[in-house]
């Protein structure tokens, strides 16, 4: 019978099925930087430090301090384990979520009871405390504090009532504060709370924890495959062939993720710009994607939350920054925004495209470009320049020929020790806007560079000249099945 995956639970009992996907332990952890330290060496992958790797995701059991809840990591943590909850092929997750986007279904609200609010937590409360009821953790001794890697923000435009859903650097900076960062012009909620703060209002915000897998991807789409006013939440509707399901809010007029493992209600207070490590003064914020621990922000918003609930014995569900499992949910929607705008462009073409974890999904593609005629010479270099406008943080863009495998970086490097040559085939497009977490982008590192976060976009035209391709065949090795000689036999 086919497991149906709906929410974090069904989630994990399909990954308990598959062999080497998940692995629990009982053994008490601390959420101070031991959880995240003990991941680094299971399963982590991506940018990580090494020794690191990419292993089964991991659920602690006993968490010091929060006797009634357990932690999940790493679930994204490999494009495998995507691929089974999403049902669908490790090199068809692009296209897969290209399709969603283009064939949204929104989602829909219940009002029946919500296993997101089983457990009911308000501000109001005397005993009320984010640090004794979410199982935040620190990825390392110097982050700012607990963070909420994992958090759905859900929110509304005050003027058009346009929803959004994204993943924000969520810090827990007091028995009910929350810092969150809003990377200037990148992200839809940041825009909602700018204009509400414009307007003098407040903006209610709810912060899902531990949802369908389906839900944590889609919402890491951009502009402009996504712009304002498109609701990520549909994506995952596609994705599933049905609506996610939402709930009102108890204390707040917005909506939240109805089966959640958590849910933190609140306000993003206008006018008010917070530390992000006043408690920690370690002068950083947490491990980001690039493999580096950013640092601590003093522009930080601040979220007054009025409520947790929670599902009886909840699983928070946490991510460390740098790891693959960043690659998986920032890089797949970043191949489908690229495979969608290529596509439109020059059907038939681009055969496949891989935001690998050297670039944290981010910064690194791989297009994999087949010429059909003699006119399509150069037309490899002009989708390179369509993924740029396709996704503004890229940085590289690797060209390779239909037969190099681009999921296979050592295939890629391959073709570019073999088909490339420097002083032709780099293409460099200086003092373009691309992403201030990354250290080169700096005007420390190039002339060419006028502000922190502009950097140098590269092609690396790694593709055989059409005219030439005679040259440049692969050896041809006699077809067969290898399973006839790979089979045990009894003795």
């Amino acid at each position: 019978m086919e497991q149906k995956v709906r929410d974090l639970r069904s989630a994990l009992k399909l990954l308990e099925s598959m062999p080497g996907q998940l692995v629990e332990t009982d053994v008490e952890v601390d959420p101070m930087a031991e959880l995240a330290g003990v991941y680094r060496y299971v399963g982590a992958g991506g940018t990580v430090k090494r020794p690191t790797k990419e292993g089964p995701a991991m659920i602690f059991n006993k968490v010091k301090g929060h006797p009634d809840a357990k932690v999940a990591i790493g679930l994204l943590a490999s494009r495998k384990r995507v691929a089974a909850l999403l049902d669908c092929q490790p090199e068809d997750l692009g296209k897969m979520l290209y399709e969603s986007v283009a064939n949204p279904i929104p989602p829909i609200v219940t009002k029946e009871a919500s296993p997101c609010q089983e457990v009911v937590h308000k501000a109001t409360d005397p005993d009320f405390d984010l640090y004794r009821l979410v199982p935040a953790p620190t990825n390392t001794p110097d982050d700012a504090g607990p963070y909420i890697t994992l958090g759905m923000c859900y929110a509304t435009h005050p003027d058009t009532g346009v929803h959004d859903v994204t993943i924000h650097r969520l810090c827990i900076q007091g028995k009910d504060e929350l810092s969150i960062f809003f990377t200037p012009g990148a992200r839809h909620i940041g825009a909602m709370a700018e204009r509400a703060e414009a307007l003098g209002q407040k903006l209610p915000i709810s912060i899902s924890i531990g949802v369908d897998p389906a839900i944590e991807i889609g919402s890491c789409f951009e502009p402009p495959t996504t712009p304002l006013g498109y609701d990520e939440l549909s994506v995952a509707g596609a994705l599933r062939k049905e609506p996610v399901i939402l709930c009102d809010c108890v204390t707040v007029k917005e909506r939240a993720i109805a089966n959640a493992e958590y849910v933190i209600e609140g306000e993003v207070i206008p006018g008010v710009r917070v530390q992000e490590d006043q408690n920690s003064h370690t002068g950083y914020a947490m491990p980001e994607f690039p493999g580096y621990t950013g640092p601590a922000s003093d522009q930080c918003w601040l979220v007054k939350v009025t409520a947790v609930t929670h599902r009886k014995s909840p699983i928070m569900q946490t991510c460390i920054g740098p790891s693959e499992e960043h690659v998986s949910m920032a890089g797949i929607p970043t191949e489908a925004s690229i495979y969608g705008m290529v596509e439109k462009a020059m059907p038939g073409r681009l055969q496949n495209v891989y935001c690998c974890s050297a670039g944290g999904g981010k910064y690194m593609a791989v297009l994999q470009f087949k010429k059909l005629t003699a006119s399509d010479e150069g037309r490899q270099r002009q989708a390179a320049l369509l993924a740029f406008s396709a996704f503004s943080e890229l940085k590289h863009v690797f060209l390779v020929d239909e037969d190099v495998d681009c999921f296979d970086m050592s295939d890629v490097l391959w073709a570019m020790n073999t088909r490339f040559q420097g002083d032709a085939d780099i293409i460099t497009i200086p003092g373009v806007r691309c992403h201030p977490l990354d250290p080169s982008n700096d005007p420390t590192c190039s002339s060419s560079i006028r502000d922190h976060g502009i950097a140098c976009k590269t092609i690396f035209d790694c593709t055989v000249p059409y005219d030439q391709k005679h040259r440049f065949e692969r050896a041809n090795f006699m077809e067969v099945d290898p399973e006839k000689w790979l089979k045990h036999t009894d003795k």
